[in-house]
């Protein structure tokens, strides 16, 4: 199912299976994006909305000269744009990083399932909500901590999300993400970025190779990055026997 990974169990508003089955018949199409591709520019309508199956996609507003700010990092099972339902228009572009496999579902028949089904309202609603809370510790992030913290906080909160979605064992996980991506989520330079690595590797807190992300002691590594899972409101996820691909 496409669906899977959106809203699991152990997350606040876990889906029904009939609800699961029901936004799976609303999918009208799955389609595979090269990475770097814009699928959605600000300021165009909007008809549907995307749910992140596979890959990494981000959100992001340019400068006047075309300089690239991330506004969010988004993960398999994420409804990327669902907040462009109720809104028909973004004031922020949409890109995939990776390549990646979305499953399309059209607004219409959103607005049917939600006639139908009235208590997927609030289920929906926690999600866009979730993505909000995210955006609120990306600015902390950026605002109050030093390099390492920033890198640590984000290295954190993407375990914690991918053992949410099934995609991490707690201590490893692959991620497809470069240098330069990192270094614009965290608001860093390329070389500032390859020090912080070094020395989160130096201090075994974390070593990221080859895409995979090894996390020793994730205690340690969240005390380093102040990081708070409390504000992607999971309930205890069971993580993954084995780290699963992130492409």
């Amino acid at each position: 199912m496409f669906t899977d990974r959106f809203l699991r169990d152990k997350r606040g508003a876990a889906l029904e299976p009939d609800e699961r089955a029901a936004i799976e018949a609303a999918v009208s199409e799955i389609r595979d994006i090269a990475a770097r591709t814009t699928i959605v520019r600000a300021g165009q309508p909007l008809r549907h909305s995307t749910l992140l199956v596979e890959g990494i996609m981000s959100r992001y507003i340019d400068d006047r000269e075309g300089v690239r700010q991330l506004a969010a990092v988004h993960f398999p099972g994420d409804f990327v744009d669902l907040h462009g339902f109720p809104l028909k228009v973004l004031e922020h572009d949409v890109q995939t990083t990776t390549s990646v496999r979305v499953a399309i579902v059209p607004h219409v028949a959103l607005e049917q399932i939600l006639a139908e089904r009235p208590q997927l309202i609030r289920k929906l609603w926690f999600a866009t909500l979730i993505d909000a809370a995210v955006h609120r510790a990306w600015l902390f992030r950026l605002g109050r901590l030093d390099a390492v913290g920033r890198v640590a906080h984000f290295l954190c909160e993407t375990n914690a999300r991918l053992v949410a979605a099934g995609l991490s064992d707690g201590h490893r996980f692959n991620l497809a993400l470069t240098q330069t991506d990192l270094a614009e989520i965290c608001g860093l330079t390329n070389v500032h970025v390859n020090r912080v690595m070094r020395q989160l590797r130096e201090d075994r807190l974390c070593v990221f190779r080859s895409s995979i992300v090894e996390i020793p002691d994730p205690e340690r590594l969240a005390v380093r990055g102040q990081f708070n899972p409390d504000y992607l409101y999971l309930e205890h996820p069971e993580p993954v026997m084995s780290p699963v691909e992130v492409p």
